[in-house]
């Protein structure tokens, strides 16, 4: 399984672009992918998707960093390297979907399916076989990942959000949820809730 996150300049899959992606392989989760790419020409740039992922507008599109091609085509070699392809992580169907609009720009084959994992329906069902209210803004779920890191016991501050460290953070959740245990030594210190441990 590929814990995946990708940063973008927005959240329109046709008009914006990648601005970084991150992986891990849950199999062997020092098998890590990160990479940086500026947005492609014309691509949109919404200010609140840069508060979010801390990017600025130069950043975006510094031509010293790499295309988007270049950053979807190292990953689907890197993704070779793992054991099972199935992609996960928290609404893995948007950053699926920001890698497969890319390949399918610059006509790359895609060879991953559409079925993924997501953590935050494993949460979810988490916090109702708990009993624990799910926190709700304007009758939607608002599990985000922050929420959901708190549910397993890792309280984490962050002022943006970075894809390696959100795909690391996703892998960590999962491992607590379905495992019982930490996944990477970093996060040891942090203690499983013992409704977790198996």
């Amino acid at each position: 399984m590929i814990i995946v996150d990708v940063e973008s300049s927005g959240v329109d899959t046709r008009v914006c672009s990648l601005l970084s992606v991150g992986a891990v392989d849950f199999d062997a989760p020092l098998n890590q992918f990160y990479m940086e790419c500026r947005v492609f020409d014309g691509a949109h740039i919404e200010e609140g998707a840069l508060k979010v992922n801390g990017f600025t507008r130069e950043a975006c599109t510094d031509a010293k960093k790499v295309t988007d091609r270049e950053v979807v085509e190292a990953f689907l070699v890197w993704m070779k390297t793992c054991k099972e392809w199935t992609l996960c992580g928290q609404n893995p169907s948007f950053d699926r979907d920001f890698l497969k609009e890319t390949a399918h720009r610059y006509k790359l084959d895609w060879p991953l399916a559409q079925r993924t994992i997501d953590l935050h329906s494993v949460a979810y069902y988490e916090f109702l076989k708990a009993g624990k209210p799910v926190p709700l803004i304007k009758n939607h779920s608002a599990l985000n990942l922050e929420a959901i890191l708190e549910h397993v016991g890792l309280s984490i501050t962050r002022k943006s959000h970075n894809a390696l460290e959100d795909a690391k953070l996703e892998a960590e959740a999962l491992s607590r949820f379905t495992l019982g245990k930490p996944l990477f030594e970093e996060y040891a210190g942090f203690p499983v809730p013992i409704a977790f441990v198996g």
